[in-house]
């Protein structure tokens, strides 16, 4: 069984990552030089603050290849929260600074004049059509839970592997092939983040594409 490289840039929960995916039968390792990911059988890049600075952070520290050559390699690779918004290619919340690309598209701010709170915090729906194998076992209805003032708009909506309904229906995963991407913490999302993380696991520890 191989081991799940866990992205440290400075910037990730990573002790309550690294927990639950341990939970979920996974072998962790956190790194933080792009060689420790060396032999990885899955790749997870976790993340809560600023687009600019978990941006500047990881080119810092060469991850942003790493985690290009993951994604191209077909290797097993999980975005969370900030992690997630840094797939696609700029944000509002750092004009003029270049994401990873995995996903074309941009981040987007919630407006504040729609009557609801950002950010958008607590447990919310996810809404899917049960095609993306990460959700296996995830009924669509399912409460995570979020924690989040920015939501990804992808060009391609096609890469849309769940959405949520908060001021208005936003993607709140993002999947094609081998990569997924959460807006939501499956860290913090119980029963169903736990069987979202086993399915990524068993993925990783099965090779499976």
């Amino acid at each position: 069984m191989g081991f799940i490289a866990l992205i440290d840039y400075g910037m990730g929960n990573l002790r309550s990552v690294s927990k639950a995916l341990e939970k979920a039968g996974g072998v962790i390792r956190i790194i933080d030089r792009p060689e420790q990911a060396e032999g990885c059988s899955g790749l997870v890049l976790p993340g809560v603050g600023n687009f600019g600075d978990g941006m500047r952070n990881l080119r810092e520290r060469g991850f942003v290849e790493t985690v290009r050559r993951a994604v191209d390699a077909g290797l097993p690779t999980l975005g969370i929260c900030l992690g997630m918004q840094m797939m696609l290619e700029s944000s509002e919340e750092a004009p003029g600074v270049e994401g990873i690309g995995i996903f074309k598209g941009a981040v987007r701010q919630f407006p504040k004049d729609r009557g609801e709170k950002v950010p958008h915090m607590g447990w919310n729906q996810l809404t899917h059509s049960g095609s993306n194998p990460f959700l296996a076992g995830v009924p669509s209805g399912s409460h995570v839970y979020f924690v989040h003032s920015y939501y990804a708009d992808p060009v391609d909506r096609a890469a849309v592997a769940a959405e949520c309904d908060y001021i208005f229906r936003f993607a709140a995963a993002l999947g094609k092939g081998n990569v997924f991407a959460a807006q939501f913490h499956p860290e913090k999302s119980q029963k169903y983040g736990m069987t979202i993380l086993k399915n990524f696991v068993t993925m990783c520890n099965n090779g499976e594409q």
